[in-house]
């Protein structure tokens, strides 16, 4: 059988690892994360962290990931996702509860399972390996919004906050209190999806510490 094209820049080649060629290999490990904040910048947005900008090997690699299929891509863009984790809560590790953004249920009906919980799943088994006492949370469910590209910033705020509701859910054990709340995206423009679940996660006595994503867009952010 032929080889699979690399994720990140379509060439095939039989010297692929975890679906990267070597080049594509050295560009992600060349990453490194950093302050991600847009601008403006959202009410009840957490610190947020970013592996890299939105654009070459990484950008194709998620766009590989979500939208053509790639699930095997979960486990090195999980372990990404971890580095970042660990740049967004600083010192030691300590406790930390993972809360992966969800999809709604046609998004995940449409890619074969949550591609953020797959995400989260990989970055927790990494960081747990590390030495960090990790646990990965599904408090939310995500309600169907409209299409955000026919909307203004307003309107994308204002469908962001109407997206997301606990599930039926007692609030963290005593802990998971004693934990530092992560959330988890792949990718950050606005800001507006990062804060709305923020907001609700505060509300439910879960505020978070960071915000942790794979990529930030770069014409609304500082790098």
């Amino acid at each position: 059988m032929l080889p699979a094209g690399c994720a990140g820049c379509g060439e095939r080649t039989s010297g692929a690892r975890q679906g990267f060629c070597p080049g594509c290999v050295r560009e992600l490990e060349s990453l490194r994360p950093g302050p991600a904040r847009p601008s403006p910048v959202p009410p009840a947005l957490p610190p947020c962290v970013a592996l890299g900008p939105y654009a070459g090997a990484l950008r194709e690699a998620l766009l590989a990931y979500k939208e053509r299929g790639r699930h095997g891509l979960a486990r090195p863009l999980g372990g990404l996702l971890a580095e970042v984790v660990a740049a967004a809560v600083p010192g030691p590790p300590r406790p930390v509860a993972l809360v992966p953004v969800p999809d709604t249920a046609p998004a995940a009906r449409a890619r074969y399972g949550d591609h953020l919980d797959r995400l989260a799943t990989h970055a927790a088994a990494r960081l747990c390996a590390a030495g960090w006492p990790v646990r990965v949370l599904r408090p939310l469910r995500a309600l169907p919004r409209p299409d955000s590209v026919a909307l203004d910033s307003a309107g994308r705020a204002a469908a962001a906050d109407a997206a997301f509701r606990l599930r039926r859910f007692g609030g963290p054990s005593l802990a998971d209190r004693d934990s530092a709340v992560v959330v988890l995206d792949d990718i950050v423009t606005t800001g507006v999806t990062l804060a709305a679940v923020s907001r609700v996660l505060h509300a439910a006595g879960m505020p978070p510490k960071a915000a942790a994503v794979l990529a930030a867009t770069q014409k609304r952010r500082h790098w």
